[in-house]
């Protein structure tokens, strides 16, 4: 089962902010259900939201609680730009799968931003526009290819030249793809608000329970449980995040450290549109406001997972980031309020692993690695429910473990 990880250090954001309480009861005897969910945080929740919509009886378990691991230290920057640009995207996979991934990322922002709306979540949800600048990895020249890249993929692209984009949103830069259609939201209220949705429809949310071993036959999988009732289910869906279960392929991935802060409330002082800003650099310095005029900004991304290196970096990286921040956006009191660290997991692609385990039909994980782990989710929850309901998602190739 899992390698435990201390996903998350220091004080994130979304703490100062008020999530509904999702009630969950002890696990005292074995049980049976359709589906069985391993973790919830923001992709479990989504997979218990849309399953017990689609009328199937639903367990749901995480060993630490709800919204308790990797999901409260997210930034929650709702993008369906991949990490991997499109013309770089291209390169790797060919240009129809790349093109078919960024239209499958779009896709889930709206279809995430709809579903939000028809439950009437309250988490803060604002549709954003987003500025995509030129830095080390993309030149301004190099920016105009994936501008004209995505939109042969039918994606609607805007460069901005450096003195529009000076003019409009005070950025001094060599360039910049502005993009319509990201959503910002707090990803605490979201997951809660999902859980709750799940709960109504009957699901069964027991915490804090760790499940210790996974066994499938042809018709049933039999997870047992630290402290002894066994769950069994006909599927299992390992919403685990970066915590990886040992029956998961060993995926060409790696653990990322990332470090963010977030300034005092001054909406008087944002840029204009409150755009999302992130940068064609690697790593990238990535900024977003909250509903109440916060800035986020995160970024020094570092390749290891050694949890007390990383805990010991915060302050100077915090420091960093508010530097960067202050270059970007003079007029901004850059002064952190909230700093915090966290892990997460990255591919060579920046596509995420999604669907049934080789070998294993009955089990089904979801890796949503990069940073699009919310849009990830949400295509996970589309692909993983239909396998469940006996369809094909039409893109469940893309993602798939023997991709």
């Amino acid at each position: 089962m899992p390698r435990q990880v201390d996903l998350r250090t220091g004080r994130p954001v979304w703490s100062a902010y008020r999530a509904p309480a999702v009630p969950t009861t002890a696990l005292t005897r074995d049980a049976k259900a359709d589906v069985l969910i391993v973790g919830m945080g923001v992709s479990g929740a989504m997979m218990a939201e849309v399953l017990t919509a689609d009328g199937h009886s639903v367990i749901c378990i995480d060993r630490r609680g709800p919204v308790k691991g990797s999901t409260a230290a997210t930034t929650a920057l709702v993008e369906f730009e991949l990490d991997q640009p499109l013309s770089v995207l291209i390169k790797m996979i060919g240009e129809s799968k790349a093109q078919q991934a960024w239209r499958r990322s779009r896709l889930a922002i709206s279809s995430l931003a709809g579903r939000i709306e028809d439950l009437a979540i309250d988490c803060r949800l604002s549709r954003t526009q987003s500025l995509y600048l030129a830095g080390a990895m993309l030149s301004a020249s190099e920016l105009r290819d994936e501008t004209e890249a995505r939109r042969q993929a039918g994606i609607a692209a805007t460069y901005l030249a450096p003195q529009p984009l000076a003019e409009r949103y005070g950025i001094d830069r060599n360039g910049a793809i502005l993009s319509h259609g990201n959503i910002a939201l707090d990803p605490r209220k979201l997951t809660a608000g999902l859980l709750l949705k799940a709960l109504e429809r009957k699901a069964r949310l027991h915490a804090p329970i760790e499940a210790t071993t996974i066994e499938d036959s042809a018709d049933v999988v039999v997870v047992a449980t630290k402290g002894g009732p066994t769950i069994t289910a006909r599927h299992v869906v390992l919403a685990t995040g970066y915590e990886l279960v040992d029956i998961v392929p060993a995926a060409a991935h790696r653990i990322i450290s990332t470090w963010a802060i977030a300034t005092r409330p001054q909406p008087r002082k944002l840029w204009p549109q409150a755009a999302f800003i992130w940068e064609a650099s690697e790593p990238y310095l990535y900024a977003r406001a909250t509903a109440d005029g916060r800035v986020i900004c995160g970024g020094e991304d570092e390749d290891f997972i050694d949890e007390a290196r990383r805990d010991e970096l915060i302050a100077d990286k915090s420091a960093r980031i508010a530097a960067k921040l202050s270059r970007l956006f003079p007029r901004l009191d850059v002064r952190p309020e909230f700093a915090w660290t966290g892990s997460f997991g990255t591919t060579t692609t920046g596509l995420p692993y999604i669907g049934a385990i080789p070998r294993h039909p009955r089990i089904h994980a979801v890796m949503g690695y990069g940073g699009n782990g919310i849009t990830f989710s949400r295509i996970a929850s589309e692909i993983v429910s239909a396998s469940i309901g006996g369809f094909d998602d039409t893109d469940a190739g893309l993602f798939a473990f023997n991709r």
